[in-house]
């Protein structure tokens, strides 16, 4: 049996993401109610039976770290564990300068495991994936490295993911970084084939390159930038996995396998959440084979009751989360996470709810984000006219999604 170790960067600042993420980094962000987006990449190991996992962070891991401590503690004498590794310095006086170097100051935490294949994960993506699939193909093809990667449309891959070609046997033969003119596919001149940023290694490869780009001084020291071309030129075995042919247990052959969202914008947080709020979603949070494992603070179920008046509330098409109470509301494809409040009278659409936000009397709601721990004064209405939302202090995406920082009260 293969050993095997993974290591997940988990110290992205996260700035596209303002202001969910002014007080944590990115892959803390809670998601879908009860989740944060670091869940996907652990759960995706966890279900594949690979428990040897450290998690580098960096900026802002406060909230992380807790929520790694309260959700994912390993115990006994199994040698497995997810532990958390902040950025140490260990080659001297400064942070981590690319995702390769993340990997570079860490090579003596492989190396103490003896491991045959290194997986290297992002974790704010939206996904599944069994990995033991991919390790597989990866020892199959005997490459030295194995990139995941997913056809997109080329016009949302330009400037935004790196781009593959390959040849007929999916061996890498190009790589270029978010390039604004993306190579398509062959035969598909509107696809082009990304990289999800996931890797998997041969341990001793893995310490080849990154000890020799260390070295070179015009390094960016980034896996997209460098690595991936240098292997590449040096004809390395370099061969790409198609998430596309990966299968998940317990989700029918007709599921949609290749659902992956990059979540890194306002708009396509936003986006990820509506997809669930329709009557066959595309991605699958109720799959008992594939269990999404957070962390579920000690909360009563969601009471949703009519107002003293005898009005009832309407929800349509939402998720609601533990330890909410509904009023004679009216909740139309929303999610409300942990403790929300919500009473009569209000009317929220296209909405979240991160926890513990508290929306009064006769309220409208259009299209928001609200943080944790917010609080709306009754008759307040937040995405209805987005020139007094942005004077409020409020952001505004290019698309009209306004989202309210943590903490912040409004209309008092």
């Amino acid at each position: 049996m293969s050993r095997n170790i993974a290591m997940i960067l988990a110290g992205g600042a996260g700035t596209r993401l303002f202001p969910l993420t002014q007080t944590r980094t990115k892959p803390a962000v809670p998601f879908a109610g009860g989740l944060r987006l670091i869940d996907f990449v652990l759960n995706n190991f966890v279900n594949s039976d690979i428990l040897k996992l450290y998690v580098l962070t960096q900026f802002k891991s406060q909230s992380l770290n807790i929520h790694l401590r309260q959700a994912w503690h390993i115990t006994g004498l199994t040698g497995n564990f997810i532990d958390a590794i902040p950025a140490q310095m260990r080659m001297g006086k400064r942070w981590y300068e690319g995702t390769a170097d993340a990997i570079y100051q860490n090579l003596r935490l492989i190396e103490i495991h003896e491991p045959d294949n290194v997986f290297i994960f992002g974790s704010d993506h939206i996904y599944k994936i069994d990995i033991r699939q991919v390790q597989r193909y990866h020892e199959k093809m005997d490459a030295s490295l194995t990139v995941c990667a997913i056809p997109v449309l080329a016009s949302e891959a330009a400037g935004r993911f790196g781009v593959i070609e390959v040849d007929e046997d999916f061996r890498m033969i190009g790589f270029e970084e978010k390039p604004e003119n993306p190579k398509t596919i062959p035969g598909r001149p509107d696809l082009a084939l990304v990289s999800m940023g996931n890797y998997v290694f041969k341990k001793d490869k893995l310490f080849e390159y990154l000890s020799a780009d260390a070295e070179d001084k015009m390094s960016s020291h980034d896996f997209g930038h460098d690595i991936l071309p240098k292997m590449v030129a040096d004809g390395e075995p370099v061969f790409v996995y198609d998430f596309n042919r990966n299968e998940i247990p317990g989700e029918a052959e007709t599921a949609n396998h290749s659902y992956w969202r990059d979540v890194g914008t306002v708009y396509s947080f936003w986006e990820a959440h509506m997809d669930l709020l329709v009557a066959e979603p595309e991605f699958d949070l109720y799959n008992n084979r594939w269990p999404l494992r957070s962390y579920h603070p000690p909360v009563p179920p969601a009471n949703i009751m009519a107002d003293d008046e005898g009005n009832h509330c309407t929800v349509l098409n939402s998720m609601i989360s533990s330890g909410s109470e509904v009023t004679g509301a009216h909740i139309e494809r929303s999610v409300l996470g942990f403790n929300a409040k919500i009473h009569k009278g209000t009317r929220m659409v296209e909405s979240i709810m991160l926890g513990k936000c508290e929306v009064g009397e006769n309220c409208v709601l259009n299209r928001v984000i609200a943080d944790k721990s917010v609080k709306i004064a009754p008759n307040t209405q937040i995405g209805v006219d987005l020139e007094l939302d942005r004077s409020r202090g409020l952001t505004v995406s290019e698309e009209g999604i306004v989202v309210i920082p943590k903490n912040m009260e409004i209309g008092f």
